[in-house]
């Protein structure tokens, strides 16, 4: 039995290039910082003083942000290449975090945020170029497996050591953030240079009719679906531990924790889960993982406590690991050689669900309560599944036959 599980784990990691390693090593670094969106809400209004209504569009800038900065990373990988897009949106991410550690005036906080959510989701269209470069065919959602198992496994540390800085102040959060951020840049700036900028021609991917992601009608109707998806996973950066904090009475260090139960489950199954589908429809995959997510947020209401709340993350966290990795497989196997700007439209439609997710979700719990907000939220994901189940035959790349025994 541990033979075979040895074999499983050596399986799902067998073939992963040296390029995609060292993408997970900077992801890694620049994760273990991820603090100040997590407590930003409760910063802003227990800290700050704020009201709701105002954190949520602070939060909301940073989302408005993020829908410019997504776009722009893409377009710009065809420019001035992914290296040079990584560089530079991690080293200005990393100065801005430590400036925002400094100033407490609600415009200019909007204004910092704005630009943060600019430059800082510009690498994400980069970093989904590089992966789809560096691993192509079979081997491309192992590769964003990889680097979200890297994410999540630097996420691990990042909430839970930020809830215990916030105890001592709340400005060490942003220099953790920042500092961590750098040092990713100082990763991609030394090691990726050494890496070929791009593989041989990928293969067995379904191309698009034509080469601009704007007129391609089943993936921008996926992308409508993903939206939806998304608004509600993006809970997560806003009302999610607010609601922990003022409805389940949990502290931030023990909110912290949660978050290490969502990261600790990707890092122990999501490479080996991700193998083991490799053959099956991604479309139904991504609608279960779906249903999941919908599950994991719809539930909150019905319990209280620590262990029911674990319960709930990892409920929506199987959600994560079926959708997510899938997710940036489908777009990458659809745009062929247009990969930066379909990534792009990729990085938008999630930037956008950071833009809707706190102006929505904090009104909404505002105006009928914390409760009513998760069943809604819970309802979208099921609606969103249903959705990507019937858009199964359109978007699914045809399997290859496995080899006979």
């Amino acid at each position: 039995m541990v033979k075979r599980v040895v074999s499983l784990y050596k399986e799902a990691y067998a073939g992963v290039p040296r390029g995609a390693w060292i993408l997970a090593l900077a992801e890694f670094i620049n994760r273990c910082g991820f603090m100040v969106l997590v407590f930003l809400n409760i910063y802003l209004t227990r800290h700050l003083g704020l009201s709701l209504l105002q954190a949520g569009r602070i939060l909301g800038a940073y989302g408005l942000g993020a829908i410019a900065g997504g776009y722009l990373g893409g377009a710009l990988c065809d420019k001035i290449g992914v290296r040079r897009v990584q560089i530079g949106s991690l080293i200005l991410s990393g100065v801005i975090l430590i400036i925002s550690g400094y100033v407490t005036d609600y415009v200019a906080l909007l204004v910092l945020l704005f630009l943060y959510g600019i430059v800082a989701t510009a690498l994400f269209p980069a970093n989904d170029t590089a992966m789809s470069r560096f691993c192509y065919g079979g081997m491309r959602s192992k590769g964003f497996a990889l680097r979200r198992l890297a994410a999540n496994l630097g996420i691990t540390f990042g909430p839970v050591i930020g809830g215990y800085l916030i105890l001592i102040d709340y400005r060490w959060l942003f220099w953790a953030d920042g500092l961590t951020t750098l040092a990713s840049a100082v990763v991609i700036a030394r090691f990726l240079r050494l890496i070929p900028a791009m593989p041989p021609a990928p293969t067995n991917v379904s191309r698009p009719h034509n080469s601009s992601p704007w007129r391609d009608g089943p993936f921008l109707l996926y992308m409508g679906l993903f939206l939806i998806l998304a608004v509600v996973f993006s809970q997560l950066f806003s009302t999610f531990n607010l609601y922990l904090n003022s409805v389940y009475g949990l502290k931030e260090n023990r909110i912290g924790p949660l978050w290490a139960v969502n990261t600790i489950l990707i890092v122990l199954v999501e490479m080996v889960l991700i193998h083991a589908v490799r053959r099956r429809s991604e479309m139904k995959i991504i609608a279960l993982g779906a249903v999941f997510i919908g599950l994991g947020f719809g539930l909150m209401p019905l319990g209280r406590g620590f262990g029911y709340a674990a319960f709930t993350v990892f409920v929506w966290s199987v959600g994560e690991i079926l959708t997510m990795p899938l997710s940036a497989t489908v777009v990458a196997n659809r745009a062929g050689a247009a990969a930066g700007r379909y990534m792009g439209v990729l990085s938008l439609v999630f930037s956008l669900s950071m833009f809707i997710a706190p102006l929505f979700g904090n009104w909404l719990y505002q105006a009928v309560g914390g409760d009513t907000l998760w069943f809604v939220m819970g309802g979208a994901g099921i609606l969103a599944a249903v959705g990507f189940f019937l858009m199964r035959k359109k978007l699914d790349v045809p399997k290859p036959l496995k080899p006979a025994a």
